[in-house]
């Protein structure tokens, strides 16, 4: 009896510790979830269960070692039935069954595109950014994707609702209520990105202030990072990567290309969460730009002036610069000629400047020009398309330069001429006026201003080149990331034209080593030295190629910092290029100047302008050349 008793004592203790361990189990789980790790982990396993169906069905359906396909090719069913033939037939049978694997893969792709677009759209954020890296990438993203991945361009990332997310982020880290601080704050932001948002707002008068405070230095822009990036942006990262993984795994994508794509697109999202390092770096280039001796005030080139007060690790405040973007700018003038922006200005600059940096010995300086000049349809015809074309074909003649021009001559006169006749419409009387006319007048209505910011466009591209030479060679730390959209065009009360620089996320900083060889780089392709010389400055930066070849180190200088000339535009030229030499270590101090220079020269040539880096960098170098020998 007390043997059957502790029997049942045993197990009934038993069953208890078991129960007890699995509540406990349940209850720290459940615990976990709603910690931000466990928050992360919730968006992981909504991510998978919604895209795991997915590859289950393409491995499925497609990968070699899928039951499925092994048996389909036992029985020579679906996609692989074919009739028994003799062996003179095998070479057409063997193309019939790639033409029904590529039609069948396409078939799956038309499938499931919308589906990974709608899971993009539902989880936002950094898959927002990613579908639109996508969609203009140079990996081979199958084109029922990439056409679903556009329609992401022209959508803003989804803002967070003010009164419920950023007011109480602001005033949590911030530690008072935002009426003692603003004067107003709008509730829609003016920007929007994955990781945070930015709303305009006006500064209270503080009593250590004056009064008479200018109103312009009262505006503010308040950069707000969202609550839950800190854990969310890693979590997205970590999907992302283990889902290129899968795709690797499955052949879809190349293991090299991917891989170093993931890791530029990781740092990127990872650095941006850094408010601190930024808004140090914006202060920083702030207080450079007071100096009489930098290129700020002669350019009319302004950079925003943090306010430390009102900074934390989630929240920026910085000062106002108005304008519209230049990305704006680079469109309207491509758009005149026929050119399609549809994919964004910015956005295809950007992915052409890391492609470049990713890729340095498969560099295509011509795939630059090609993709801001891609045309978006060859029956939607501009009135001055042909001039791009015909500058093409002048540019193997008479140089790219010549060409150029001619474009921009072009567009002058028709930007003349435009303003011509809507100023005839306007002065006619309204019952001359056909509803046609006035509509077409209304829409031409910008001319004369068009025409007008034409003329400056020179002198905002030597401005841009000449702000950034002297932060990467005398200040030491510049901005990697001045993209189209990071550039402002505004005019001032006297009415001179002025450009703000903004976004301060991705900087890079040069110890006075690397300034110098980078500089010693830029002047041997400006002056146009030797061979040697160039080679020469390329190996004190360490870079490793395959031959080590003289002739080849030469002419990828020239290719990265010299003017684009007309064999650049031809494919054959590079591919007889990297036929001498191939790049095995590319410096990490050059990779991020370049992609600088990547970024400015593209936004030029989508203004129909095309400049020597070495040559807008020179006088930089040579400034940095003498300080750095005379400080040693």
């Amino acid at each position: 009896m007390s043997g059957s008793l502790s029997l049942r004592t045993v197990a009934r203790r038993g069953i208890a510790v078991t129960l007890g361990t699995a509540s406990v189990g349940v209850a720290a789980v459940t615990a976990y979830a709603y910690t931000e790790p466990g928050a992360g982990f919730r968006r992981e396993v909504k991510f998978w269960s919604k895209v795991f169906p997915i590859v289950a069905d393409y491995y499925i359906k497609t990968a070699q070692s899928s039951p499925w396909v092994k048996y389909q090719q036992w029985s020579r069913g679906g996609i692989y039935k074919i009739e028994k033939s003799n062996g003179a037939q095998q070479q057409e049978e063997d193309e019939v069954l790639k033409q029904r694997r590529r039609d069948f893969l396409n078939s799956l792709h038309d499938q499931h595109a919308p589906e990974i677009l709608q899971v993009m759209l539902d989880l936002k954020g950094l898959y927002i950014k990613l579908g639109q890296v996508l969609s203009v990438t140079a990996l081979p993203v199958p084109e029922a994707y990439r056409k679903l991945f556009r329609t992401l361009q022209s959508d803003v990332p989804g803002h967070e609702e003010f009164e419920s997310v950023v007011k109480p982020t602001i005033e949590r880290e911030l530690q008072r209520p935002l009426e003692d601080i603003f004067e107003y704050i709008d509730a829609v932001p003016c920007g929007a990105a994955s990781i945070g948002q930015a709303h305009r707002a006006k500064l209270k008068v503080l009593k250590d202030h004056s009064e008479n405070e200018e109103e312009q230095d009262r505006l503010v822009i308040v950069k707000v990072q969202y609550p839950d990036a800190v854990w969310k942006i890693p979590a997205d990262i970590q999907c992302v990567g283990d889902f290129l993984k899968i795709c690797v795994w499955a052949g879809v994508v190349d293991e090299e290309s991917s891989k170093l794509t993931f890791d530029e697109f990781s740092r990127q999202f990872l650095s941006e969460l850094d408010y601190v390092r930024e808004r140090q770096n914006c202060q920083t280039i702030y207080e450079s730009s007071l100096d009489p001796k930098a290129p700020y005030a002669k350019n009319n080139v302004v950079v925003p002036k943090i306010h430390e007060a009102l900074c934390t690790e989630k929240v920026i405040t910085m000062s106002y610069i108005p304008g519209v973007s230049m990305e704006a700018e680079a469109k309207r003038q491509l758009e005149m000629l026929g050119i399609d922006t549809s994919g964004g200005i910015a956005q295809i600059i950007k992915d052409a400047a890391q492609d470049a940096t990713r890729h340095p010995d498969d560099v295509d300086t011509g795939s630059l020009v090609r993709r801001i000049t891609k045309r978006a349809d060859q029956e939607q015809k501009s009135l001055f398309s042909f001039k791009l074309n015909a500058s093409r074909l002048l540019g193997s003649f008479i140089g790219l330069d010549s060409a150029l021009w001619g474009v921009r001559v072009a567009k002058r006169i028709l930007l003349r001429y435009q303003a011509v006749l809507v100023s005839s419409i306007q002065v006619l009387p309204s019952f001359l006026v056909r509803p046609s006319w006035k509509e077409w007048a209304e829409k031409h209505s910008m001319a004369a201003e068009q025409g007008k910011r034409l003329g400056e466009i020179d002198a905002w591209c030597k401005a841009l080149f000449d702000v950034h030479g002297h932060q990467i060679f005398n200040l030491g730390l510049f901005n990697a990331d001045c993209h189209p959209g990071n550039i402002l065009l505004f005019e001032d009360e006297n009415g001179r034209s002025k450009i703000g620089l903004i976004d301060y996320g991705q900087c890079k900083k040069l110890t006075p080593q690397e300034q110098y060889k980078v500089a010693r780089l830029i002047w041997s392709v400006a002056n146009n030295e030797s061979d040697e010389v160039i080679a020469k400055a390329f190996r004190d930066m360490n870079i490793v190629t395959q031959n080590d070849s003289t002739e080849f180190l030469a002419k990828f200088g020239k290719l990265m910092f010299g003017a684009f000339e007309p064999e650049h535009l031809q494919h054959s030229w590079h591919i007889n290029l990297h036929k001498q030499d191939k790049v095995l270590y590319f410096p990490k101090e050059l990779s991020m100047v370049y992609r600088t220079s990547i970024l400015l020269r593209g936004l030029a040539i989508s203004l129909q302008m095309n400049y020597s880096v070495g040559e807008q960098w020179k006088y930089h170098a040579e400034q940095a050349l003498e300080r750095i020998q005379n400080n040693e």
